[in-house]
């Protein structure tokens, strides 16, 4: 998935510098601005028992599944009405399967976020097709009342969800980002909504997975490593995730303007120049383990002397960095023109 400020990139890069400080002996691992996941599922694929976390529902979702799930889904409470000879080959494929060949709705992202429903209601927005838009909404009621029936377990709603969700990131009609959608449907949003099984990581271990402020979180648990990926400037991830959001609480929400952002947008202290300071202050010196580590780029509104201040009054600091390409939506509309390469810096401290 398309994500601002996700280091899928640059994985390595941080498996290498985070191992060279705090070796490599399995330990707890703490994502605690988790987003999609990509992240903390790179170190439970390496041995480490993680506890992921981010405010957002729709990434709760994600890490639901791909941090909490770590055993195949069964979908036994499907059973009589998927077909009977796919379900033992792989169930979960039959599932969404099932799910694809349903028949759209006009619930409420096609009211809301296709062109012909939208216009309907006054604001035409163009996120969807109205085709994907109805199956959208067919496939999120479909899942809602299984998990109400007791068809699903708790497990598998979210594996369906993460699934759907990123299913309709890949026939979105947005430049990477929900701030805005193109005003003429894009190739790949016209092609057919196809739910696929999201990836499981397999493992015996427990983690732990929450939604909540993380500077109320610090407070509550302690891990070897901490891993910090705050946003580093004013863009708001609710307002750039907005549909995802209500896709993934599919709670109808009210919403407002062009963009039809919903009028409840959590927003975050560390998107703010008034309040980044104090927000970070407060998180480092609350967190509880061995070894911090904060991912923060050149162009963050945090300076890197406040980091490297804060930080080194919780013990020894360090730093390493490195050049990679931006986000293809910055490179769009790029902040710093000409500029298509952005700094990463990790800092960290070995906590005394």
């Amino acid at each position: 998935m398309n994500y601002i400020g996700s280091k899928y990139s640059l994985l390595d890069f941080l498996e290498t510098s985070i191992e060279n400080v705090a070796g490599k002996n399995g330990q707890t691992f703490c994502d605690l601005f988790a987003g999609t996941g990509a992240v903390g599922s790179h170190f439970k694929k390496l041995g480490y028992k993680i506890t992921a976390n981010d405010i957002q529902y729709y990434s709760y979702v994600l890490n639901r599944h791909y941090i909490g799930n770590s055993k195949p889904m069964r979908f036994n409470g499907l059973a009589d009405i998927i077909t009977s000879k796919m379900l033992p080959e792989n169930p979960a494929a039959a599932v969404c399967d099932y799910l694809s060949q349903l028949d759209g709705t006009e619930g409420f992202l096609y009211k809301n976020y296709a062109p012909t429903g939208s216009q309907k209601n006054g604001t035409q927005r163009i996120y969807f097709s109205d085709e994907n838009a109805m199956k959208c909404d067919a496939v999120r009621t479909q899942i809602e009342d299984w998990k109400t029936d007791g068809k699903i377990t708790e497990n598998e709603y979210y594996f369906l969800l993460a699934s759907l969700l990123e299913s309709i990131d890949a026939r979105a009609n947005t430049a990477s980002i929900y701030g805005a959608f193109l005003k003429k449907l894009k190739k790949t949003a016209r092609k057919p909504l196809q739910l696929r099984a999201v990836n499981l990581i397999e493992d015996d271990k427990d983690h732990d997975v929450y939604q909540s402020d993380v500077n109320v979180l610090i407070k509550k648990i302690s891990g070897d490593i901490f891993y910090l990926d705050p946003p580093y400037n004013h863009r708001q991830y609710g307002a750039n995730y907005h549909l995802l959001e209500t896709a993934a609480r599919y709670d109808s929400p009210s919403i407002h303007g062009k963009t039809g952002l919903r009028d409840e947008e959590i927003r975050s202290a560390y998107c703010l120049r008034s309040s980044v300071k104090q927000a970070f202050t407060d998180l480092i010196m609350n967190a509880d383990a061995k070894y911090i580590f904060v991912s923060y780029n050149n162009e963050g509104i945090m300076p890197l002397d406040d980091i490297q201040n804060i930080l080194g009054k919780r013990g020894e600091y360090g730093c390493f960095t490195k050049q990679y390409r931006r986000f293809k939506a910055d490179a769009e509309t790029n902040r710093r023109i000409g500029e298509k390469e952005t700094t990463e810096y990790l800092h960290y401290v070995k906590v005394k």
